[in-house]
């Protein structure tokens, strides 16, 4: 684990977990019957659903340390990272307005924000940083950002309203700016959870992760770095507590809070996995997830696509959600749980094709 362009398994594994997690998250069997803890919050709060899209953007940032290190140490020059940097942004960017519009292809409907279009950004601006500012002190440059964003939110009112009413989606800055800039059709009717104006602490979020990779880069034992981590974690997240008495938690706007508590978690949680794969080397039970992981992307937009055949009477003649769902729950099963068991099932669904590809050394990479 000392050589530095070894690649570490737990970062895969994670992500890994993250997409299989998106997946339960976002396919039950029914949205009327969810636990809980599957759900996100509906305005202010935290739930560990909130965690997964953070988590998957913080493991963004950790990569792009990792694997642009690795090329530039074969002396690939800048302006070819650049090129690639730019031309993966467009691909994933597009694939995200893709999986908008499918299978309808409703032009008139395209939303422009969204999960992988925000993927997209933070991924594009972080990589420019790593290309261009290497020996920039990225840890800075993330807490400007939460900060920046802390004082737009909190502390300068706005126009004809005041200061922001951080318990309401509309009046808040965020809001007002995305009106503006944001063009196509808007996720809540009104406002956008992914909008461009709530991206800029998201992209903090991927630089954070950056400061993880850092670390991991460093020559020292594996056990100084886990102990560095660990206090980096330790110290986001009661920074996003301490945040969180003026600027709630709040995963919709990507509050500076929600920042800084998420990312101390993944941090946290990143520095465990390593401990576990890649120094115990206890990842039998996780191999599942390292599929996923190798192909997150491909795994993420199968997902999507097939909801068209498996949540939808378009192609078969009949939702075969609604079908397992009258099936299971006629038989006295909680409806709760077969929600759950068919989010499951539609994991294993996924997991063919991932695994088809994982064992032929296919790696989708956008």
């Amino acid at each position: 684990m000392e050589h530095q362009n070894e690649r570490i398994k737990a970062l895969d594994i994670l992500r890994g977990l993250t997409i299989i997690l998106m997946i339960i998250v976002n396919d039950p069997g029914s949205w009327d019957s969810v636990y809980s803890p599957l759900l996100h919050a509906s305005w202010n709060g935290f739930t560990p659903t909130d965690f997964v899209f953070p988590n998957f953007v913080f493991i963004v940032g950790v990569s792009i340390v990792l694997a642009f290190n690795k090329t530039m140490q074969y002396g690939a020059p800048s302006s070819q990272l650049v090129k690639k940097t730019f031309i993966r942004t467009l691909k994933i960017y597009a694939l995200g307005v893709f999986l908008w519009v499918f299978p309808e292809f409703d032009f008139s409907r395209i939303r422009w924000v969204g999960v992988l279009q925000r993927i997209a950004l933070v991924y594009f601006v972080c990589a420019l940083l790593f290309i261009y500012f290497r020996q920039l002190r990225f840890l800075w440059v993330a807490s400007g950002l939460v900060l920046f964003y802390w004082v737009i939110m909190v502390a300068i009112p706005m126009p004809g309203i005041g200061f922001s009413d951080l318990s309401a989606p509309e009046m808040n800055w965020a809001h007002l700016i995305d009106s503006f800039i944001v063009p196509g059709h808007l996720y809540q009717t009104t406002w956008d959870p992914e909008g461009f104006f709530s991206t800029l602490p998201a992209i903090a979020t991927g630089i954070f992760g950056m400061v993880a990779g850092q670390e991991l880069l460093k020559k020292r034992t594996m056990e100084q770095k886990l102990v560095t981590l660990f206090v980096y974690g330790t110290l986001l997240f009661f920074a996003g507590v301490i945040i969180s008495w003026t600027f709630p938690i709040n995963k919709n706007l990507w509050s500076s809070s929600f920042t800084c508590l998420t990312a101390g978690l993944s941090t946290l949680l990143l520095a465990l996995a390593i401990y576990v794969i890649d120094v115990l080397k206890k990842e039998r039970f996780l191999s599942i997830a390292h599929y996923f992981g190798m192909n997150s992307i491909f795994a993420y937009a199968l997902s999507s696509i097939l909801v068209s055949v498996f949540y939808s009477d378009r192609f078969l003649g009949v939702r075969l959600n609604g079908l397992f769902m009258d099936s299971l729950t006629a038989i006295g099963l909680s409806d709760k749980f077969v929600s759950l068991l068919y989010a499951l099932l539609y994991v294993g669904i996924i997991l063919i094709p991932t695994y088809i590809l994982y064992r032929k050394k296919i790696f989708l990479k956008l």
